[in-house]
């Protein structure tokens, strides 16, 4: 007999619901460690299905999970809610839905990645968000300037050796001299970060095709090409694998 279970995710905590022959039954909770997820998953059946919205931890649990059952599927959130709009709310109801919707063929899944592609997408978002914060700190040592009325830097970037020596020359207060050279700092750390990262993603990228045939675009780099190859096969992966 075909069993769906239905697990809300949350930080802490996971709200378990039932389908079984048509009938929802509420199964307690399960906290959100992988001891008790193992646990879980011993007392499940193999035949089972299990079903999560897709969140910050969703794929930590389905790696625990999927050793005990049948398959674990990732539901997008936001198209679970447009289909299946409740006027009550509450964990057990959601957690109902997801099941609910997978034993109709109506769940909205989302792609999941191999644990490999999944790390390498890890190294892209990473170095992304390094750069994000080295483009702040940028930004708050012009602002800094700008406060205090000193013009442009003369050369084409104000970070490099020629573009340091001018800024250390600037006229400012000791506070806002104190906090350019804390950010110059941080962007060197950043730097270092930054060059590891791009090690890491370049190592990746040695053998693999499609990032290698990107590359052969003028402009592109092996960072650029691996940001879309990784972006492409999320999207790709989603295409293929709905089911609504």
């Amino acid at each position: 007999m075909r069993r769906v279970i239905g697990i809300d995710v949350h930080r802490t905590f996971g709200e378990v619901v039932i389908w079984e022959d048509g009938i929802l039954r509420h199964a307690g909770r399960v906290d959100m460690t992988r001891t008790a997820l193992e646990g879980m998953g011993k007392s499940l059946r193999s035949t089972d299905e299990v079903v999560i919205e897709a969140t910050g931890n969703s794929m930590a649990v389905s790696r625990v999970l999927a050793p005990f059952v049948a398959r674990v599927i990732i539901a997008n959130p936001l198209q679970v809610k447009a289909i299946a709009q409740a006027h009550v709310k509450t964990d057990k109801i959601d957690a109902g839905t997801l099941a609910s919707l997978q034993a109709a063929g109506y769940l909205p899944q989302i792609w999941t990645p191999d644990a490999e592609t999944e790390r390498k997408r890890r190294l892209v978002a990473r170095r992304y968000q390094v750069v994000r914060h080295r483009t702040r700190l940028k930004n708050e040592v012009h602002s800094i300037l700008h406060a205090h009325l000193i013009p442009k830097c003369p050369h084409a970037d104000l970070f490099n050796a020629r573009g340091r020596a001018w800024l250390a020359a600037q006229q400012l207060p000791d506070d806002e001299r104190a906090a350019i050279d804390r950010h110059v700092r941080e962007l060197d750390r950043l730097a270092e970060d930054l060059a590891l990262l791009d090690r890491k993603i370049a190592q990746d990228a040695i053998d693999d095709s499609a990032v290698n045939r990107l590359m052969t675009i003028t402009g592109v780099n092996v960072t650029v090409a691996a940001g879309i190859v990784r972006r492409s096969a999320t999207s790709a992966g989603s295409a293929a694998r709905r089911s609504w």
